[in-house]
C-alpha cells in the first residue's frame, strides 16, 4: 500500500510539471530590425520560448503557430496586422501568447478577423496583452482548458451591425476568463455553445449590446465582475445551471436596457449581486426555478419585471430600495415566491420583534402593473391620482396579482455579501 501510494505521488508531481516539461525548449531574443517575427516562429521547435524585444513588428499576414511556443514581449512591444488580416493564429496546444500590444485589426463583413484566433486547440495562455481598435479582439473556437486572464481590450465601436466582440468563444469548454479590461465593442464576453467555464473578476464597459452574452450554454459561472454603462449589463439566453454572484450591475441606461437579461433558462442561481441604477435591475421572460437570493436592487427603474412565462423562481432575502417600481409583471397571477425580502417602502410592523413584518407586503403597485401594458402612462408618475389609485389597490386588488405579495417581510436588510457594501462605479 506505501509502494502504491509513494507512486501515485510521484505520477502527480510528473502531471504538475508537465506544461513545464513540454515548454523547456531554447530561449530565442527577437529585434524589430532582425529576422521577421514570422520567419522566427515558423523556425521555432517545440517547446521554444520567443522574447520579443521592443519596437513595431508588422506583419506580412497572420502570425500562424502550429507546434508549443511561448511568445512574450520584453518591453514595449507592437504587432501591426496586416490589411485584411487578423494578427495572431493559435493552432497548436500549449502556446502562451504574454505582453504584446496588437493593433490594426480592420473590420470585415466577410471573415471574422481577430487579434488573437485560437483555434481547436487546448491548454494555452493569452495574458496581460493590450489589445487596441481591433475587430475582434479575442476569438476562440471548439478551445478547451485555456486561460484569457489580464487582458486590455480596447475597441471602436460606434454602430452595433459594424461592431464585434472583445472575447469571443464558439463551441468551447472549461475555459477561465478573468481580470480582463473590457470596452467600447458590441459584446464585451460572448459564450455560445460553451459549457463549464468562469468568467471572473473582469470589468466590462461601455458595450453597445451587452457585457457578457449567454447563448446556449451550460453549467457556467460568473462571479466579481463590473458591467457598467452597456446596452445591458449581462444576458442569458437559452442557458442551464448558471451560476451569477458578487457582480456588479451598473448604469445600464436606456429604453431597452437591463442589468440582466434572463430568457429561456433553467436551474440557475443569482446572489450576492449589486444591481444599481439600471432601467431594470432584473427582467425575466421563460425561466424557470432560478433562485434570486441576497441581491442588492438600489436606485433602478424597475427592480424585478417579471414576463408571465416565468414560473417556480424563488426570491429570498433580497434587498429593495429607493426603487421607481420593486415588481411588474403583466400576469394576472403569481407563479413564483417571495420570501424574507427587505422592502424599503414596508409599511407594517414587528410587535412580536422578531425581525419579520406582522403583515405581508404587496411589492407591486396598480401603477406598476399599468406601466407593462400602456408605457405611456409612466407620464403620470408622482402624480397624486396615481397615489390614490394604488391606495385602493393595495387595499381590495382586482387588477395586480392577488398572490404576489412578500408574507414574511424583512424589517432590516441581511448582508449581500462583499458587493453589498461595494463602491460603484464612477460615471
Amino acid at each position: 500500500m506505501a509502494r502504491s501510494r509513494t507512486a501515485l505521488r510521484r505520477g502527480l508531481v510528473v502531471l504538475a510539471f508537465l506544461p513545464s516539461l513540454l515548454m523547456s525548449g531554447r530561449q530565442t531574443v527577437v529585434y524589430p530590425d532582425g529576422p521577421s517575427l514570422e520567419d522566427v516562429v515558423s523556425g521555432a521547435s517545440t517547446g521554444d520560448t520567443l522574447c520579443v524585444n521592443a519596437g513595431v513588428y508588422s506583419l506580412q499576414g497572420e502570425l500562424v503557430i502550429t507546434r508549443p511556443l511561448s511568445i512574450i514581449g520584453c518591453g514595449n512591444v507592437v504587432l501591426v496586422a496586416a490589411d485584411k488580416h487578423g494578427a495572431i493564429e493559435i493552432r497548436s496546444d500549449h502556446v502562451r501568447v504574454e505582453g504584446l500590444r496588437i493593433i490594426g485589426v480592420n473590420r470585415s463583413y466577410l471573415e471574422d478577423l481577430a487579434a488573437i484566433w485560437v483555434d481547436d486547440v487546448r491548454d494555452f495562455v493569452i495574458q496581460n496583452n493590450r489589445i487596441d481598435s481591433c475587430f475582434f479582439g479575442v476569438f476562440c473556437t471548439k478551445a478547451s482548458s485555456g486561460i484569457i486572464r489580464g487582458n486590455h481590450i480596447v475597441g471602436n465601436a460606434v454602430v452595433e451591425a459594424q461592431s464585434a466582440n472583445a472575447i469571443h468563444l464558439w463551441y468551447c469548454d472549461s475555459l477561465t476568463i478573468e481580470d480582463n479590461d473590457v470596452r467600447s465593442h458590441r459584446d464585451g464576453i460572448y459564450l455560445e455553445f460553451t459549457d463549464y467555464s468562469t468568467i471572473r473578476g473582469n470589468s466590462s464597459t461601455d458595450q453597445l449590446r451587452y457585457g457578457l452574452h449567454f447563448m446556449y450554454s451550460h453549467y457556467d459561472l460568473y462571479t466579481e465582475n463590473t458591467f457598467a454603462r452597456n446596452g445591458a449589463g449581462v444576458a442569458v439566453m437559452f442557458s442551464n445551471f448558471i451560476h451569477m454572484n458578487r457582480n456588479l450591475f451598473q448604469d445600464n441606461w436606456g429604453p431597452a436596457s437591463y442589468g440582466l437579461l434572463l430568457k429561456e433558462i433553467r436551474d440557475s442561481k443569482i446572489a450576492n449581486n449589486r444591481f444599481s441604477e439600471n432601467t431594470m435591475g432584473i427582467f425575466m421572460e421563460g425561466c424557470s426555478r432560478v433562485y434570486i437570493s441576497r441581491n442588492d436592487f438600489e436606485a433602478n427603474g424597475w427592480a424585478l419585471k417579471i414576463r408571465g412565462s416565468s414560473d417556480d423562481n424563488d426570491f429570498v432575502e433580497n434587498r429593495f430600495e429607493r426603487n421607481s417600481f420593486d415588481v411588474a409583471s403583466e400576469s394576472r397571477q403569481n407563479p413564483n415566491r417571495f420570501f424574507r425580502n427587505y422592502w424599503g417602502d414596508y409599511h407594517g410592523y414587528d410587535l412580536d420583534r422578531d425581525g419579520i413584518g406582522d403583515v405581508p407586503h404587496r411589492p407591486m403597485s396598480l401603477f406598476s402593473h399599468m406601466t407593462t401594458r400602456w408605457e405611456e402612462s409612466i407620464l403620470l408618475m408622482r402624480s397624486s391620482f396615481i397615489e390614490a389609485l394604488n391606495f385602493v389597490e393595495s387595499v381590495s386588488p382586482t387588477l395586480t396579482p392577488s398572490d404576489l405579495e412578500d408574507p414574511s417581510p424583512l424589517m432590516k436588510p441581511v448582508s449581500t455579501g462583499i458587493y453589498g457594501q461595494m463602491k460603484l462605479v464612477e460615471k
